[in-house]
């Protein structure tokens, strides 16, 4: 895992599996956000599979898709409520964590 810290309450990784998930509970993230669609690429982890091994964990996670089109305001306004209720530090991915650290920057005007 590359993991980039963009502030205090969140930071960006690529795709991760359930078997990551005992190293990101180990460095505190206490939340995930995944922006990734399932089935994007073949061999990709479901979310299912690694929202069930988060839960293990007692770590929350939310599924907050951004496919083709980008990232959407209703994607957007999922990532604010996510960030306004969820534990922090929060970890977001998806392929590469671009999509990620995207639709955190365009939360930011709504959440100040």
């Amino acid at each position: 895992m590359d993991i980039r810290e963009i502030n205090d309450e969140y930071a960006v990784t690529g795709q991760i599996t359930a078997e990551d998930l005992d190293t990101v509970k180990s460095l505190g993230f206490k939340s995930l956000v995944c922006h990734r669609p399932d089935h994007e690429q073949p061999g990709q982890p479901d979310f299912a599979e690694i929202a069930a091994r988060a839960g293990e964990l007692g770590l929350e996670i939310t599924h907050i898709p951004v496919g083709p089109m980008g990232v959407t305001a209703e994607a957007v306004h999922a990532m604010v409520d996510a960030l306004d209720t969820l534990p922090r530090p929060m970890l977001g991915f998806c392929r590469s964590g671009a999509r990620s650290t995207a639709i955190y920057q365009q939360t930011q005007h709504i959440r100040r």
